[in-house]
């Protein structure tokens, strides 16, 4: 930091106020991580200096031969880690990975289904704010109202009346696992391709925790954070037959020069995944995931589906008399940072939501298991509950601070 202190003193101050909140804070955002330092340097590496606009051996500046060894590097890890002929490491994020996808074998206004927003679905998915919305005709399917959980014949049933181009599974908000074998079968029967987005169950696909899309889908999007724990950015996977169109799309078509600093990144995390202590973490995610629900609904917590069967939960606030969005504060206010989220047949905007989201990549991460999640819940419950109790507060801080300081980040 002492270069930057001497630059730009303002931004190596926030730089170092970010650093203490995250060394003091429970993060349980579900889409964020903490990654190791191995990642973390290569993101801060010279190759953010080097423009490389094209692919390996085929691009439009001099200069690039280092460079292309490091992105193939990075291709031939995510194909080798999911299994799959084709990757494209050069999406800046996941709704780039989308649009990319969507670009390349739609027309626009075609029809595409896309999960809701409200029963865990992604803004890129067909949401009307998002480019997916406005350039195709979105028709939105959504979860049992009585179980929450996806209803693979009612999504049969919308396919048949509307017959899409293009059907989106994968969710932001659904703790379930999603059976994309079913999907396949309802893309078959209408002639839709179909395009799983991975983005937070990644991780525990390739450690084998979660059914994989490989094979089902002719086209899987995903985020290199979250459960993979990478960089900020995104990852097209696909067969070699789409190979030569997802290319164009993302350059020349919606992207300029690669982040070459972010890709050897994700090169590093790759090669992370690909070893066995990978596996045993994210078993641990889920086995706190699943601790921390089990101690949520034992403080009376109503979680959307009963549980969960992967990295996050969803609870239902409704009966505590409070929206998400006030949740989501208090909460931050004593260290222990989750995110409101709209939940199934949501009353509430989603600037105030009914529920709250929370995961535990993060805070496994940190070397947390079961006893630290029956402690996670007693303090999100005390907050809640003592929510206009100054004293109370600062008490449940300081127990944070406490458990952040057993658990230091690395």
């Amino acid at each position: 930091m002492n270069n930057i202190k001497k630059v730009d003193p303002k931004v190596a101050y926030w730089i170092k106020k970010e650093e203490e909140r995250l060394s003091s804070t429970l993060e349980l955002i579900a889409s964020e991580n903490v990654v190791s330092r191995a990642v973390l340097e290569a993101t801060g590496s010279v190759l953010t200096n080097k423009y490389a606009e094209g692919y390996p051996g085929r691009r439009y500046y001099g200069g690039c031969g280092f460079v292309d060894e490091i992105e193939k590097l990075a291709i031939e890890r995510a194909k080798k880690l999911f299994g799959v002929a084709y990757a494209n490491v050069q999406p800046h994020s996941g709704t780039q990975a989308n649009m990319a996808v969507l670009l390349a074998v739609l027309k626009v206004g075609d029809p595409i289904m896309g999960m809701s927003l409200d029963a865990g679905g992604h803004l890129s998915h067909g949401a009307h704010v998002n480019f997916s919305g406005c350039l195709f005709t979105n028709h939105p399917y959504t979860v049992d109202r009585k179980t929450e959980l996806l209803d693979y014949n009612r999504i049969a049933l919308l396919a048949e009346q509307v017959k899409p181009k293009m059907i989106i599974c994968g969710a932001s908000a659904y703790p379930r696992i999603i059976d994309f074998s079913e999907f396949r079968r309802i893309a078959e029967r209408v002639g839709a391709y179909l395009l799983s987005d991975i983005a937070h169950i990644a991780g525990l696909v390739v450690a084998g925790f979660h059914p994989t899309p490989v094979g089902q889908s002719q086209f899987i999007t995903t985020t290199t954070h979250k459960t993979l724990r990478g960089p900020r950015g995104g990852l097209i996977l696909a067969d070699k037959e789409h190979g030569h169109i997802l290319d164009r799309m993302i350059f020349p078509g919606i992207q300029g020069g690669p982040l070459m600093h972010i890709i050897a990144a994700k090169a590093v995390a790759f090669q992370e995944a690909l070893k066995p202590e990978f596996k045993k973490y994210q078993s641990r995610i889920i086995k706190n995931s699943k601790a921390l629900a089990k101690n949520l609904q034992e403080k009376k917590f109503r979680l959307v589906t009963g549980g969960t069967d992967n990295h996050l939960v969803l609870i239902d606030l409704t009966d505590k008399k409070i929206t998400g969005a006030e949740a989501e504060k208090i909460l931050e206010d004593v260290g222990i940072s989750a995110n409101k989220n709209m939940i199934p047949f949501d009353p509430l905007d989603a600037q105030r939501t009914s529920g709250l989201r929370i995961g535990t990549p993060a805070v496994t991460t940190r070397g947390m298991k079961e006893p630290e999640m029956a402690l996670i819940a007693e303090l999100i419950a005390e907050t809640l509950q003592h929510r206009s109790s100054p004293t109370t507060l600062k008490k449940i801080q300081d127990k944070v601070k406490r458990l952040c300081r057993r658990f230091p980040i690395r």
